[in-house]
């Protein structure tokens, strides 16, 4: 070993300084670390102790929406229309099952679970997020709970969840009146306030059911629930009840419902009841008609395939969507129009021949009888149905002023129903065909607007009001289904708010005298087209028939229904209201294929005015 290299090892002084600096880096390392440890810990224990705490807990205490039950649907006379009862669902929760496509394979080896199940519930799981629960199965039986309960622990974050489903008692009979609910999609996600429909699954989608959805939903209620590691329920820390939808109880007439829906023996058609004192709808029938139980968790591919090929259509709702042309019911209000206006008087008279002409045109209208009906005045006119009354009424009328008078009954516009999708009719006029058919007006469609032919479209809700406007005395009263709500079942019926009347237009009553005669006269008159339905009546009827033709004839011609194809038939109509003087029911009546008014429509609405008036004498 050097002297120099002994020396350097033997210098304690520089290495003791070494170490000690080397010792102070470390010291103030260590420091350092401990004050970042410790204001992290302050920072995380104390500046933001709330935060951490609450994630805590949100980690422990999971909140669960508590969806509402919905609200009932009753009839007039408290019947059950639309009810809530228990069922189960499989739902499952994507967050906790991690690899759902497994668990969906795993599920089916346990469970009935069909092709369409699962498109809707990919559909649901695009629309939801991780963490929300997804119906799987709706509406499992007593077996399908069992065999899932035994399998149980090989699905953790899927739960069979108990829930209230709608259900429709009455089925067809008022599926296009009170309609249904189903799932939420993409389309009702848009249009509704999400906060409302936490935890809810269905919504109102035609009918009452959607009208009036903000009554029945109701409102929302949660609770809090303490969980373990794996996500179960272990206890609820607090609740907050959901609010339970108003229950509504509607103008309708259960029995007269069903009276009129069985009057048709089969045929398709339509028939609307009116109070004409308020409004109020008592029956409202489309048929053929579906069973709305069908939608409410998801129509199959095959039951809606075969309500889309039925050639009568039964999704189609004719009470509110179905354009007819009136025919002849629309006789009575030309009548009154005439006398309003002071083109006629009651007793004025004129000769049916049988043919009416307008002067300088070849044109030839017929009236249905050959040879005329002779000389009659309004009541036989009204009676017999005398087509060349009325045309030489239009004519005198003018199409002007006969749209300008009948639009004061609501013709050619929506009656206001408190229902969804109602088309508006047409009413003739000039500036309708030049809108829709840029054309000019010619007098030969006003002949004919006389009788309720030509451009002329009418519901039958749209007719049913007009002719309880025109029982009421010219007193307008929107038609409504709405009578009530209730808060719960124990509490008192709120009557709801009735649409306001506009005033009676009429001038004289003795004017609304003489077509109620008139009309009277079609019933118990011994001329009178419909004397037959209105034979034995306890009561008055006023009516009129009317028969709407669906293709040409040549002249002269007879018409065998027989020999017709069933859309080629005539629609046959008739209106009618009772007791005559002091109505409490206004009925309109749409045959599609009929004969005429008088033989398939009238026995309907005689059907329909017995059973209102025998179970509510006047």
């Amino acid at each position: 070993m050097s002297v120099g290299a002994a020396r350097r090892l033997k210098e304690a002084g520089p290495e003791a300084a070494l170490f000690r600096r080397r010792a102070l880096v470390g010291f103030l390392v260590v420091l350092a670390c401990l004050l970042a440890l410790t204001g992290r810990y302050v920072v995380l224990q104390v500046v933001r102790h709330a935060e951490y705490h609450g994630r805590s807990e949100d980690n422990r205490i999971k909140p669960r929406a508590l969806p509402p039950s919905r609200g009932l649907i009753y009839d007039r006379a408290g019947r059950l229309l639309a009810e809530n009862i228990p069922q189960y669902r499989l739902e499952l929760v994507p967050e906790q099952v991690g690899d759902v496509d497994a668990a969906i394979a795993g599920l089916r080896t346990v469970l009935p679970i069909s092709d369409e199940e699962l498109e809707r519930f990919d559909a649901e799981r695009r629309l939801r997020r991780r963490f929300e629960s997804i119906p799987v199965k709706l509406q499992m039986t007593e077996r399908d709970v069992a065999s899932f309960a035994v399998q149980r622990w090989r699905f953790p974050g899927v739960e069979v969840v108990p829930y209230l489903t709608r259900y429709y008692p009455e089925g067809a009979l008022l599926g296009h009146v009170v309609g249904y609910v189903g799932r939420i999609d993409a389309e009702d996600r848009q249009r509704l306030e999400s906060s409302r429909y936490v935890g809810t699954s269905h919504v109102g989608k035609t009918g009452v059911e959607r009208a009036y959805e903000d009554l029945l939903l109701g409102t929302v209620g949660f609770e809090r629930v303490e969980t373990d590691v794996r996500g179960r329920a272990l206890a609820t820390l607090s609740r907050v009840p959901p609010r339970q939808g108003r229950n509504l109880y509607l103008t309708l007439d259960l029995e007269l419902q069903r009276a009129a829906a069985a009057a048709f023996g089969g045929q398709a058609g339509s028939a609307v009841a009116v109070d004409p004192r308020s409004g109020e709808v008592l029956a409202m029938v489309s048929l053929p008609a579906f069973d709305p139980n069908l939608f409410v968790n998801g129509i199959s591919r095959r039951d809606y395939a075969a309500l889309l090929a039925a050639p009568q259509r039964p999704l189609f709702n004719r009470a509110l969507q179905g354009g007819y042309e009136p025919g002849s019911t629309m006789k009575p209000f030309i009548a009154l129009a005439g006398l309003e206006l002071g083109l006629r008087r009651p007793e004025d008279t004129m000769l049916s021949s049988g043919e009416f002409r307008l002067p300088g045109l070849p044109q030839v209208w017929r009236d249905w009888q050959a040879g005329g009906h002779g000389r009659v005045d309004l009541t036989e006119a009204m009676a017999q149905s005398v087509n060349t009354y009325f045309y030489r009424l239009a004519v005198d009328l003018g199409v002007d002023r006969l749209g300008g008078y009948l639009a004061q009954f609501g013709f050619g516009a929506p009656t206001g129903i408190d229902l969804g999708g109602e088309i508006s009719g047409v009413l003739p006029s000039r500036a309708w065909k030049r809108a829709q058919l840029a054309a000019d007006w010619y007098p030969g469609e006003t002949v004919i607007a006389g009788i309720g032919q030509g451009y002329w479209v009418v519901t039958p809700i749209q007719l049913a009001s007009a002719l309880a406007t025109l029982a009421g005395g010219g007193v307008r009263h929107s038609p409504h289904l709405l009578r009530e709500t209730q808060d719960g079942i124990d509490a008192a019926r709120v009557p709801s708010a009735l649409p306001t009347a506009r005033p009676s237009f009429v001038r004289s009553q003795p004017n609304l005298d003489a077509v109620r005669r008139s009309m009277e006269a079609v019933m118990h008159g011994p001329t009178g087209t419909a004397r037959a339905f209105g034979a034995g009546a306890p009561w008055r009827i006023a009516g009129k028939s009317g028969t709407a033709q669906r293709f040409t004839r040549r002249a002269g011609a007879e018409y065998d229904e027989a020999r017709v194809a069933e859309h080629l038939r005539h629609r046959a109509l008739f209106v009618a209201w009772a007791p005559s003087e002091a109505p409490t029911i206004a009925v309109a009546v749409v045959v599609e294929a009929g004969n005429s008014g008088s033989r398939a429509a009238a026995p309907i609405a005689r059907v329909i005015l017995d059973a209102w008036l025998t179970a509510n004498p006047p």
